[in-house]
């Protein structure tokens, strides 16, 4: 049986439509869906409980991510287990698809996770340029990180399951295995909803780089990171010259992102979590 964690803060304006997509399957389908609901304050459980007995609701009191996604481990009831984010919107056959390559006892991938659908539609136009950028960055490209969904194997789960709590959980998953060992499955996708203005594209990069770099402190220095190079951005614009202003506008939001986080990063802070609201407008 395959089991959907799903950790969610105050989330009631978007849950919906993902269950929606997760539950358009066969009534019959053996998939275990567990929303945990942490420390919220508004409808989100209520939300979720109306979608009927294929969705568990668990409700903890602490805004955690962290303490909801053990939570859900705790509730969870088979493997493979894929962990989506309440803000994404993926549908039950995308998650079967992820958990095919997961279910092969001669496989070595312990980890999956689905290609990204970025509609940029009603976004500031450095919003879009961002993204174009982004999008096509070599670790951003191979990484399971910036997905909202991570499937794992039981043997996969053993491997998450002992890293310590951190900010940007999908990226120190993503990094806990080999390139051999994770597979960005092509037949799955996911529909990731950026951030409609700069400010709130500039408060997910803030937030990217105070959690990038707590999640850094914990690895050795010769170990993968998932950073941009130069050369990768020279090589993105030597393929396409029409993407220098955007890579100009991708530096910039870098910058300033770093020039942000440095208080946070020096005080050590990794609870201030900067939630993008606009993302979350139906």
């Amino acid at each position: 049986m395959t089991s959907i964690v799903i950790p969610a803060h105050n989330e009631g304006r978007v849950i919906g439509r993902l269950l929606d997509s997760l539950l358009a399957g066969p009534a019959e389908d053996e998939t275990d869906i567990v929303v945990v609901c942490n420390g919220c304050t508004d409808d989100t459980a209520q939300v979720a409980a109306a979608r009927g007995p294929r969705v568990r609701v668990v409700d903890i009191p602490t805004p955690s991510k962290h303490a909801a996604l053990r939570a859900g481990d705790d509730h969870a009831r088979g493997f493979p287990r894929v962990y989506v984010d309440a803000d994404v919107v993926i549908t039950g056959a995308d998650v079967r698809a992820l958990t095919q390559p997961l279910g092969d006892d001669a496989s070595d991938v312990l980890a999956t996770a689905p290609e990204r659908q970025i509609p940029l539609a009603g976004c500031a136009w450095r919003v879009r340029a961002y993204y174009r950028v982004w999008q096509q960055l070599p670790a951003v490209r191979a990484g399971l990180f910036g997905r909202g969904v991570i499937a794992v194997s039981k043997a996969g789960h053993a491997r998450i399951a002992a890293l310590p709590p951190l900010m940007a959980d999908d990226l120190a998953a993503s990094l806990a295995f080999t390139p051999e060992e994770r597979l960005v499955v092509g037949a799955a996708s996911v529909v990731v909803h950026p951030p409609r203005t700069w400010q709130d594209l500039m408060k997910r990069r803030v937030r990217a780089a105070v959690s990038t770099a707590q999640v850094e402190q914990h690895r050795a220095p010769e170990e993968a990171s998932a950073r941009t190079s130069t050369a990768d951005l020279k090589a993105l614009v030597r393929r396409d010259p029409k993407l220098f202003m955007s890579v100009v506008v991708f530096v910039a939001a870098a910058v300033a992102a770093r020039r942000r986080a440095g208080k946070a990063i020096r005080a050590q802070d990794f609870g201030t979590w900067l939630r993008d609201e606009s993302s979350r407008q139906n």
